[in-house]
């Protein structure tokens, strides 16, 4: 559903580490997102006991992006919500538009200085 909470991401230079550490504290499993692995990114999705399906990934920085564990909105426009946000006081510290590899997405930082990030899944624009 359209501005809900639908994601939860853990980035870090260590993602075996953050395998096991997760892993062992609360059950959950993980699997490599080939999607992901076509564009050339280390992303793994997480799953959990109990859960229908993957809620969550980590993504392995690489060094290359601060580590951070954010909560995702699912939004009907990314680029739209990135505009609304900085309008409204917040700073958009990374953005993927068109991304052919997944879902649009972008971390914003809010008005007080807290990460969190929104995306648009592919096909849902307008939605």
């Amino acid at each position: 559903m359209i501005n809900t909470v639908a994601w939860f991401e853990i980035a870090t230079d260590d993602p075996q580490g953050a395998e096991k550490f997760y892993g062992e504290l609360f059950g959950w499993s993980f699997a490599a997102d080939e999607e992901s692995a076509k564009g050339g990114m280390d992303y793994r999705l997480i799953s959990y006991p109990g859960a229908d399906g993957p809620r969550g990934g980590v993504y392995g920085t690489g060094g290359k992006f601060p580590g951070h564990g954010v909560f995702s909105v699912v939004v009907a426009d990314t680029a739209a919500t990135c505009a609304r946000a900085e309008g409204l006081g917040g700073e958009v510290v990374f953005k993927l538009l068109d991304n052919p590899n997944g879902p649009d997405f972008a971390y914003i930082r809010d008005a007080s200085g807290n990460l969190f990030g929104v995306f648009t899944p592919p096909n849902a624009a307008g939605a």
